[in-house]
């Protein structure tokens, strides 16, 4: 039986994958870069900032000014975020439902404190937390379990009691390789073949999370 849930973020609680896609492309340009496609952008997704710093360095060259770039993104997606966090359908339903049937919740995200404390009171769904991990909290990023396994010791329960939320390929490797329960519902990228093979079930929206509980 779970007793916990946990929650990725981006792209699965928040729309936000588009917002920062939307401003990579805008930066990109001002650089003189028209090539910064979806596809490359899903190669980002789930991955800590190293992560996706690398992703851009293995496509542009060791000359990218990747620092420039990181800061003036995140910048204007903090920006636009902080005038609207655009929910993903069924986040409060599925919320008012696990707090109603007394689940335990955290948010186990790659992004910093800083950012997450920021959106998630932006979009007013902090008080259905127990509690919140964070990229810039945790050694291993995403797809290394420890972010997982540290959420299921803050809220102590044991990995079999818990349920993972997830968007991304790396955070259904991660919860797979943490021997989690994983529920995929993909944002910007179906998850290929083998990750997928990997999650317990593969949703449409968070509101199928209910009939899975139940």
């Amino acid at each position: 039986m779970k007793k916990a849930v946990i929650f990725d973020m981006d792209g699965l609680m928040i729309d936000s994958e588009r917002v920062t896609y939307n401003e990579y492309v805008k930066k990109l340009a001002q650089l003189g870069h028209h090539d910064f496609t979806e596809e490359l952008y899903r190669n980002c997704l789930g991955k800590n900032k190293q992560g996706i710093c690398q992703v851009f360095i293995d496509h542009y060259g060791q000359d990218f000014p990747m620092t420039e770039v990181w800061d003036d993104v995140h910048v204007w997606i903090d920006e636009s975020l902080r005038q609207y966090v655009p929910k993903k359908k069924g986040l409060v339903e599925l919320l008012e439902y696990l707090k109603a049937n007394n689940y335990k919740t955290i948010v186990a995200t790659s992004s910093a404190r800083v950012r997450v404390d920021v959106i998630l009171k932006n979009a007013q769904i902090e008080q259905y937390f127990d509690d919140t991990i964070c990229g810039d909290e945790v050694i291993h990023g995403k797809p290394n379990p420890e972010i997982f396994l540290t959420a299921c010791k803050k809220l102590n329960v044991a990995p079999s009691e818990a349920l993972v939320l997830e968007d991304s390929e790396s955070g259904i490797l991660a919860a797979y390789d943490g021997k989690i329960d994983v529920l995929c519902i993909p944002d910007m990228k179906y998850p290929e073949a083998d990750f997928a093979s990997k999650a317990t079930k593969i949703i449409s929206s968070l509101k199928d999370v209910i009939e899975y509980l139940k």
